[in-house]
């Protein structure tokens, strides 16, 4: 068994605990929150049998093995290197951190304290991900990869009448590329690899973070075009073009279905669903949840060999968490994947670097 701690109180912390009940070797064993009254709170309703409101109480717990964390973007990194230099494994919520130097501190941690460090990703470990990447060849040379995630706010009509909540609050390193834009990059990256070079331009609002933006990446012969906005919506499919045909893809997000679309006129609609996917758990199905192919993905990790703890290293101080840009957080550190980071090479799967 794996015993899971929890890090944030929020809707997100509830859906990844609802699909990591489904994973046999999931243990929810404590919960964390800042105030004694909200960790309690947290703990009826979920089901858990401890809680932690010490940061570092939790780090040195030897009933805890792994911990989830789904704390602002602004803390990620922090908190991760706390658990990690006490010998903890750690799944983060995305994006991982709030730069790249962030992101390079993290492994360190992870490879010099021989744990598991896992982005929750969920795009590119869903079952059907894996069918697009099998269909691939299919359409010959690929010109171009287009993707948009734009989905309008519920927390922007509240911006707009002046109440700037977390999700456009820069401190904590939010915005539309942090929260949704990533589910674009994400995909990108593990079918086609680093871009040469990317073109980016975006809508700052008031409170200094994006609202929108659009990024052109240039990949030698193919480009990618990526879109994404939390102030307006868009229903467009995402769509990757080659010379034999394209591919039409429901929802970069969270894809269920899409179909090839050959140059002769033929049409194979039937190809890729997640309902041709394998099941990856006697109880996590082809028709589960999400957020279960992550927890899986986490749990098959190899490396829960107990370690002994090391001494915790002083974290790197930040003046402005927002001097590097979301965009190059992941690729000049080979960190823009949906894997997992751990002093043994065998954890890592290799098609998701």
């Amino acid at each position: 068994m794996i015993r899971f701690a929890t890090i944030g109180t929020n809707w997100i912390t509830e859906a990844f605990l609802d699909a990591a009940r489904l994973v046999d070797s999931f243990e929810l064993a404590a919960v964390y929150s800042r105030t004694e009254e909200t960790a309690k709170q947290f703990a009826d309703k979920v089901g858990a049998p401890r809680t932690f409101t010490d940061l570092q109480k939790l780090a040195e717990s030897d009933g805890i093995d792994a911990v989830y964390i789904a704390s602002p973007n602004a803390l990620h990194a922090e908190q991760a290197i706390l658990l990690m230099n006490h010998g903890k494994h750690v799944l983060c919520e995305k994006p991982l951190a709030s730069n790249a130097r962030e992101v390079k501190a993290m492994i360190e941690a992870a490879e010099r304290n021989g744990v598991v460090l896992m982005e929750a990703m969920k795009a590119t470990l869903l079952p059907t991900f894996r069918s697009i990447r099998e269909h691939l060849p299919k359409l010959g040379r690929i010109r171009r990869y287009v993707a948009n995630y734009c989905q309008y706010s519920s927390r922007y009509d509240a911006y707009k009448q002046g109440t700037v909540l977390n999700a456009f609050n820069p401190a904590f390193s939010n915005g539309a590329l942090m929260d949704i834009g990533v589910y674009c990059l994400y995909p990108m990256v593990v079918l086609f690899g680093k871009p040469k070079s990317l073109k980016a331009q975006s809508l700052k609002l008031e409170s200094g973070v994006d609202g929108e933006g659009t990024i052109v990446f240039d990949y030698g012969g193919m480009d990618g075009i990526v879109f994404y906005s939390k102030i307006a919506n868009s229903y467009l499919p995402a769509e990757i073009q080659g010379e034999e045909g394209s591919m039409i893809i429901d929802a970069i997000h969270t894809p269920t279905k899409a179909e090839i679309r050959y140059r002769d006129g033929r049409t194979n609609r039937r190809c890729i669903t997640r309902r041709k996917s394998l099941s990856v758990s006697s109880k996590a199905g082809n028709g589960s949840r999400p957020s279960t192919h992550t927890a899986i993905r986490f749990g098959r990790s190899k490396s829960w060999t107990k370690r002994e703890d090391k001494p915790a290293s002083s974290f790197p101080p930040t003046s402005d968490k927002r001097n590097v840009p979301t965009e190059s957080v992941r690729g000049p550190v080979g960190t823009l994947f949906s894997g997992v980071f751990s002093a043994s090479s065998d954890s890592v799967d290799k098609q998701n670097q």
